[in-house]
Protein backbone atom coordinates (compact mmCIF):
# COMPACT_ATOMS: atom_id res chain seq x y z
CA UNK A 1 0.00 0.00 0.00
CA UNK A 2 1.26 3.77 -0.91
CA UNK A 3 0.31 7.08 0.76
CA UNK A 4 -0.37 10.57 -0.29
CA UNK A 5 0.29 13.91 1.53
CA UNK A 6 1.01 17.31 1.54
CA UNK A 7 3.36 18.32 4.70
CA UNK A 8 4.21 21.57 6.13
CA UNK A 9 8.34 22.45 7.81
CA UNK A 10 6.64 20.89 10.81
CA UNK A 11 5.10 17.81 9.20
CA UNK A 12 1.90 19.63 9.84
CA UNK A 13 -0.80 18.65 7.32
CA UNK A 14 -4.19 20.73 8.70
CA UNK A 15 -6.08 23.13 10.40
CA UNK A 16 -9.76 22.62 11.57
CA UNK A 17 -10.11 19.90 8.91
CA UNK A 18 -8.47 21.99 5.91
CA UNK A 19 -5.56 22.44 4.67
CA UNK A 20 -4.01 25.91 5.64
CA UNK A 21 -1.64 26.00 2.98
CA UNK A 22 -2.38 24.21 -0.40
CA UNK A 23 -0.68 24.42 -3.97
CA UNK A 24 -2.40 24.00 -7.09
CA UNK A 25 0.66 22.40 -8.68
CA UNK A 26 0.04 19.72 -4.88
CA UNK A 27 -3.41 19.03 -6.16
CA UNK A 28 -2.72 18.34 -9.63
CA UNK A 29 0.42 15.49 -8.38
CA UNK A 30 -2.35 14.21 -6.33
CA UNK A 31 -5.02 13.72 -8.92
CA UNK A 32 -1.99 12.37 -11.37
CA UNK A 33 -0.92 10.23 -8.52
CA UNK A 34 -3.98 8.89 -7.66
CA UNK A 35 -5.99 8.61 -10.69
CA UNK A 36 -7.15 5.07 -11.71
CA UNK A 37 -6.46 3.84 -7.77
CA UNK A 38 -8.29 2.77 -5.19
CA UNK A 39 -8.12 5.62 -2.12
CA UNK A 40 -8.79 5.28 1.23
CA UNK A 41 -9.78 8.00 3.05
CA UNK A 42 -11.62 8.82 6.90
CA UNK A 43 -15.15 10.70 7.17
CA UNK A 44 -13.80 14.53 7.93
CA UNK A 45 -11.46 13.93 5.04
CA UNK A 46 -14.28 12.82 2.61
CA UNK A 47 -16.83 15.20 4.10
CA UNK A 48 -13.84 17.93 2.44
CA UNK A 49 -14.27 16.61 -1.08
CA UNK A 50 -15.68 18.72 -4.03
CA UNK A 51 -19.48 17.99 -2.73
CA UNK A 52 -19.02 15.29 -0.40
CA UNK A 53 -18.52 12.71 -3.61
CA UNK A 54 -16.30 10.40 -4.27
CA UNK A 55 -13.40 11.26 -6.49
CA UNK A 56 -13.93 10.51 -9.70
CA UNK A 57 -11.74 7.63 -11.66
CA UNK A 58 -10.47 6.14 -8.42
CA UNK A 59 -12.15 3.28 -6.06
CA UNK A 60 -13.23 5.45 -3.53
CA UNK A 61 -12.89 3.33 0.46
CA UNK A 62 -13.81 5.14 3.34
CA UNK A 63 -12.82 4.26 6.82
CA UNK A 64 -15.43 5.07 9.59
CA UNK A 65 -16.35 3.93 12.47
CA UNK A 66 -19.91 4.43 11.71
CA UNK A 67 -21.70 2.34 9.62
CA UNK A 68 -23.49 5.70 7.65
CA UNK A 69 -24.34 5.10 3.61
CA UNK A 70 -22.06 7.34 2.01
CA UNK A 71 -23.60 6.59 -2.09
CA UNK A 72 -20.32 5.77 -4.05
CA UNK A 73 -17.98 4.48 -1.51
CA UNK A 74 -17.35 1.28 -0.02
CA UNK A 75 -17.35 1.73 3.86
CA UNK A 76 -14.67 0.07 5.69
CA UNK A 77 -15.23 -0.11 9.72
CA UNK A 78 -11.13 -0.64 10.37
CA UNK A 79 -8.19 -0.71 9.42
CA UNK A 80 -7.22 -3.99 8.86
CA UNK A 81 -10.43 -4.42 6.76
CA UNK A 82 -9.70 -1.37 4.80
CA UNK A 83 -6.15 -2.93 4.29
CA UNK A 84 -7.29 -6.47 3.11
CA UNK A 85 -9.64 -4.62 0.28
CA UNK A 86 -6.66 -2.99 -0.57
CA UNK A 87 -4.71 -6.04 -1.49
CA UNK A 88 -7.21 -6.66 -4.16
CA UNK A 89 -6.56 -3.48 -6.03
CA UNK A 90 -4.04 -3.18 -8.57
CA UNK A 91 -2.79 -0.06 -6.82
CA UNK A 92 -4.24 1.34 -3.11
CA UNK A 93 -3.52 4.82 -1.32
CA UNK A 94 -4.05 6.17 1.79
CA UNK A 95 -5.52 9.77 0.76
CA UNK A 96 -5.79 11.11 4.74
CA UNK A 97 -6.42 12.63 7.44
CA UNK A 98 -4.43 12.16 10.22
CA UNK A 99 -5.76 9.60 12.33
CA UNK A 100 -6.44 7.42 9.37
CA UNK A 101 -2.75 7.82 8.23
CA UNK A 102 -1.61 6.90 11.59
CA UNK A 103 -3.69 3.83 11.55
CA UNK A 104 -2.47 3.15 7.82
CA UNK A 105 0.96 4.25 8.11
CA UNK A 106 2.17 0.67 9.19
CA UNK A 107 0.55 -1.08 6.07
CA UNK A 108 2.20 1.34 4.22
CA UNK A 109 5.94 0.86 1.71
CA UNK A 110 5.37 4.19 -0.32
CA UNK A 111 4.85 7.21 0.87
CA UNK A 112 4.63 10.03 -1.58
CA UNK A 113 5.26 13.37 0.51
CA UNK A 114 4.88 17.03 -0.65
CA UNK A 115 6.95 19.24 1.54
CA UNK A 116 5.49 22.93 1.19
CA UNK A 117 8.01 25.08 2.86
CA UNK A 118 5.82 26.97 5.12
CA UNK A 119 4.64 26.59 9.07
CA UNK A 120 1.17 27.86 9.12
CA UNK A 121 -0.83 26.96 12.47
CA UNK A 122 -1.91 23.30 12.44
CA UNK A 123 -3.50 20.92 14.54
CA UNK A 124 -3.17 17.23 13.10
CA UNK A 125 -0.01 16.23 12.38
CA UNK A 126 1.77 13.68 9.93
CA UNK A 127 4.78 11.41 11.75
CA UNK A 128 8.25 12.97 10.53
CA UNK A 129 9.60 9.97 7.81
CA UNK A 130 12.90 11.73 8.25
CA UNK A 131 13.30 11.09 11.94
CA UNK A 132 11.94 7.33 11.20
CA UNK A 133 14.55 4.81 10.57
CA UNK A 134 12.16 2.40 9.35
CA UNK A 135 12.11 5.41 6.02
CA UNK A 136 14.19 6.53 3.58
CA UNK A 137 14.13 9.30 0.90
CA UNK A 138 14.24 7.46 -2.00
CA UNK A 139 13.76 10.12 -4.59
CA UNK A 140 13.40 13.89 -4.76
CA UNK A 141 10.91 13.85 -8.01
CA UNK A 142 9.99 17.47 -8.41
CA UNK A 143 10.66 20.68 -6.61
CA UNK A 144 9.48 23.96 -7.45
CA UNK A 145 8.12 27.30 -6.16
CA UNK A 146 4.59 28.14 -6.56
CA UNK A 147 3.40 32.02 -5.65
CA UNK A 148 6.41 32.40 -3.69
CA UNK A 149 6.18 29.35 -1.33
CA UNK A 150 8.99 26.48 -2.30
CA UNK A 151 8.11 22.61 -2.50
CA UNK A 152 9.57 19.51 -3.18
CA UNK A 153 7.94 16.19 -3.83
CA UNK A 154 9.54 13.35 -2.39
CA UNK A 155 9.19 9.64 -2.56
CA UNK A 156 9.62 7.61 0.54
CA UNK A 157 10.07 3.95 1.09
CA UNK A 158 10.64 1.54 4.18
CA UNK A 159 13.75 0.23 4.54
Amino acid sequence: MELIVAVYDDWGIGKDGTQPVALSVDRKFFRQTTKGAMVIAGRRTVEDFPGKKPLPGRVNVLLTRTMAEYPGFTVCTSPEEAAKLAEQAERAMVIGGGSIYRQMLPMCNTAYVTKVHVTPESDTYFPNLDEDPQWELAEILESGEENGIVYEMCLYRRR
